[in-house]
């Protein structure tokens, strides 16, 4: 049985419409590329430096469509037991020590692969769900070369084999997104079941946007000073350059401090909510003349 596709926006217009009405700003080309990869029913694979608003995409989609998200964190070591589906080890030995000397060994096997005894993980939960879901595969690129191999039966046909209990097929296909901070090139049969977007850091009027919706008690121009100081932050050649979530922070923190100016004196004070490493600092404090 195939799965039903059901889109989840009706336009490109109400992707905009509805991720801004949950503080999402997306422009024409992501809103278009969310909703082809929703009527379409593909993979959306975002690829962008850290902090771009990749993994808040995911999110926000989940959250205008009042659909259920179910994450799969990648890391170096990752593997089938963590990102499809599991055993309960330790509660079938038990059903089998009950079991011992009662009933046949055919009979006490069938019922510890059963369902009672089986953990599902992200990959196997999402493609459970009847309801509508957003699939969020973080940071792709993290995970083994392996591990793509598993995501190829997941993303082209929505199902996952399970030996010892068959085949499960999805009944309605979630909206797979997928992110990579590019630390490694992903495979070309992974890239061909997907959609691609790429996300960089926002112009200096989205990032303004950006941060007095999220911070609509700065002003005007303490938010312009804020971005200014971002961007010129962001052309260094820094170990890790601000996100547009650090650019957030820092607006909170200047609120927090009763800052109503960006000075050399509030940029050295505060200058370790938006660059994390002490070479980082070091460089901006002298680019930036604060000494």
């Amino acid at each position: 049985m195939n799965a039903i596709q059901t889109p989840l926006f009706g336009s490109v217009d109400e992707v905009v419409e509805r991720l801004a009405a949950v503080g999402y700003l997306a422009n024409t080309a992501v809103a278009t590329t969310v909703y082809l990869a929703d009527r379409l029913g593909k993979p959306l694979l975002v690829e962008g430096p850290a902090g771009v608003g990749k993994t808040e995409l995911a999110k926000a989609v989940a959250e205008a469509t009042n659909a259920g998200l179910v994450r799969l964190q990648c890391y170096e070591g990752i593997d089938e037991a963590r990102a499809l589906y599991e055993w309960n080890h330790a509660k079938q030995l038990l059903r089998i020590t009950a079991g011992q000397g009662n009933e046949s060994w055919d009979a006490t096997r069938d019922d510890v692969f059963s369902e009672e005894f089986l953990l599902p993980r992200p990959l196997l939960t999402a493609i459970r769900r009847d309801e509508p879901t957003v699939l969020l595969i973080d940071e792709m690129d993290k995970a083994d070369v392996e591990v793509e191999g598993l995501l190829l039966e997941v993303l082209s046909d929505y199902q996952v084999s399970i030996p010892e209990m068959g085949t499960v097929t999805a009944t309605r296909k979630p909206f797979a997104l997928l992110t990579s901070n590019s630390t490694r090139e992903l495979s070309e049969a992974l890239k061909r079941r997907c959609l691609f977007l790429h996300l960089d850091f926002p112009d200096a009027d989205l990032e303004r946007r950006i941060v007095l919706s999220r911070v609509p008690e700065l002003t005007e121009k303490l938010t312009d000073a804020l971005v200014r100081t971002v961007r010129v932050l962001r052309a260094m050649e820094l170990r890790k350059a601000p996100s547009v979530a650090e650019t957030i922070d820092w607006g909170r923190t200047l609120l927090a401090l009763g800052m109503d100016t960006l000075d050399d004196d509030a940029v050295r004070t505060t200058l370790g909510v938006v660059l994390k490493h002490q070479s980082d600092q070091v460089k901006a404090t002298a680019e930036l003349h604060l000494n």
